[in-house]
């Protein structure tokens, strides 16, 4: 049984290729207020994902919204600025569909980047967290239905998921540095709503130490089509339960704007050592 997906990848990347012949090593995602990177990537081909075909269209404010291939620090990488959440209607093959094109495009490894909620109770806004594990609690899989072993086996491992020789170099780079940067497991919720204080002490005590709206599905996806994938997430607010108070969205923006330099820096320095 067959879904069309692959050969909807193909129709992507069929356009694509006639922006850009380079052949990326490296896929980025680039999340909420951590755009900047992309403004060092040069010489850089900007495609609106309005122009690929089957592309979702970002409804969040502080998504670009356009795919970005080009060279960083030596590499050639494709990058995504502005990614797509479940939260907005789209469901998680939808979702991580330019996971799927960035991989046909010839991208073997995957960096992940997101702002999250820090549960950890060590963990402030402005923090930078290492992604070692995840926890799935989005009721969903991007991987249900018919499976096409052209993109992947029907069973995928999920051992190792966050590349352990990846996250050495990182851990590396961050020391020498001299970036605070923790190491943690992210679980992953639907939203759009922010968690109560119940549903904070609930993922406190089943091992999460940050909390987000997305990168799951996209790492799922890369990880069933074979690549490795290094994530990192920023800290925007503190989810502790027994000092959580009232969300401020401006504030959890500005809290992952405010990190950007020294994640553009991390990011930029472990491209160097690949």
């Amino acid at each position: 049984m067959n879904d069309g997906l692959y050969e909807r990848i193909q129709e992507a990347v069929k356009v694509i290729r006639k922006h850009t012949k380079l052949k990326p090593e490296i896929a980025i995602t680039l999340g909420t207020g951590l755009g900047a990177l992309a403004k060092d990537i040069k010489p850089v081909v900007k495609i609106p994902y309005t122009d690929i075909p089957h592309f979702p269209l970002s409804t969040v404010e502080t998504h670009a919204g356009q795919l970005l291939i080009g060279k960083l620090m030596g590499k050639v990488v494709v990058a995504m600025q502005g990614r797509f959440h479940r939260y907005e209607g789209y469901d998680l093959k939808q979702v991580t569909f330019p996971i799927r094109v960035m991989r046909a495009l010839g991208a073997k490894t995957y960096m992940v980047f997101s702002a999250c909620g820090g549960i950890n109770r060590n963990f402030y806004p402005g923090d930078l967290m290492l992604l070692n594990d995840h926890i799935n609690l989005m009721g969903d899989n991007p991987l249900l239905g018919p499976n096409d072993e052209r993109l992947g086996p029907r069973f995928p491992d999920l051992f190792n998921t966050y590349d352990a020789k990846l996250r050495d170099v990182v851990a590396a780079v961050a020391k020498e540095q001299k970036i605070t940067l923790h190491q943690g497991s992210y679980v992953a919720l639907t939203g759009p709503t922010l968690e109560t204080v119940a549903e904070y002490r609930f993922l406190q005590t089943i091992g999460a130490d940050c909390v987000g709206m997305s990168t799951v599905p996209e790492v799922i996806v890369a990880r069933h089509a074979g690549m490795k994938v290094m994530g990192v997430g920023v800290i925007t607010d503190r989810c502790v339960p027994d000092l959580v108070g009232p969300a401020n969205i401006q504030e959890i923006i500005h809290a992952a704007m405010g990190a950007e330099p020294k994640l553009t820096r991390l990011v930029k320095n472990v491209l160097s050592c690949l």
